[in-house]
């Protein structure tokens, strides 16, 4: 069964820094791993995904196209995985920023920045040396992929998207070529934004209806 463009798989990875730590798993011994053992906060499963839709890493996404369902290990090049590290990347910030948001600067810790990871590498004087290079740009990563099965059921494929690009459950149904999702009416415009994604990659058109919450439910019982 040969994988293509827009086929909906089923996979379990690994993903570690060669002859280093693993940094991504949907494998619970991997998981545990990466969390130090604590297992009560690790919750593996395994990763579903459109190919070529870059829902995961360009580069692996090419490298499965073609496959079969089965085992592979691919090894990435740092301009094929999380990219080179550009020194530009590494920025100054005056202390003064992080005392007018009533934060500490502490080597190591990681800031959100406007949406953009920050860590700290140095603190000196009224000088904050930042660098906002992906953790794990410039290093070699290995993927090892147990590609399981390939999705056909449309309902699955239309949970797989939703759980991607919303990150919680959304009630849906399908007629035809219609999609119809329930979502909550502070959510509703966000998930309407993606109306086109839905029809480039379910060839399915979209529709947001407003979700009634619990408590209206119950006033109308």
């Amino acid at each position: 069964m040969v994988l293509n463009k827009k086929d909906f798989i089923e996979i379990d990875f690994t993903g570690k820094v060669k002859d280093g730590e693993v940094f991504d798993s949907t494998i619970k011994e991997d998981l545990e791993k990466l969390h130090n053992g604590h297992d009560h906060e690790i919750e593996a499963k395994p990763f579903v995904f459109s190919l070529g839709e870059g829902m995961f890493l360009k580069s692996i996404e090419d490298f499965l196209t073609g496959k079969e369902l089965g085992q592979y290990t691919i090894e990435l090049a740092p301009e094929n995985a999380f990219g080179k590290r550009d020194s530009a990347l590494i920025q100054m910030v005056p202390i003064k920023f992080f005392r007018e948001h009533k934060t500490n600067p502490i080597p190591g810790a990681l800031f959100n920045f406007d949406g953009k990871i920050g860590k700290i590498l140095t603190v000196s004087g009224g000088r904050v040396v930042i660098d906002f290079n992906n953790p794990l740009a410039g290093k070699i990563v290995v993927y090892n992929l147990d590609v399981r099965r390939k999705i056909i059921d449309i309902n699955e494929k239309t949970m797989a998207l939703i759980d991607f690009f919303f990150k919680i459950p959304l009630d849906f149904s399908i007629e035809g070529t219609k999609l119809t999702v329930k979502a909550e009416k502070n959510m509703k415009k966000f998930v309407e934004m993606f109306g086109e994604k839905f029809k480039e990659i379910l060839d399915l058109d979209l529709e947001v209806i407003e979700e009634e919450k619990t408590e209206d439910k119950g006033k109308n019982q």
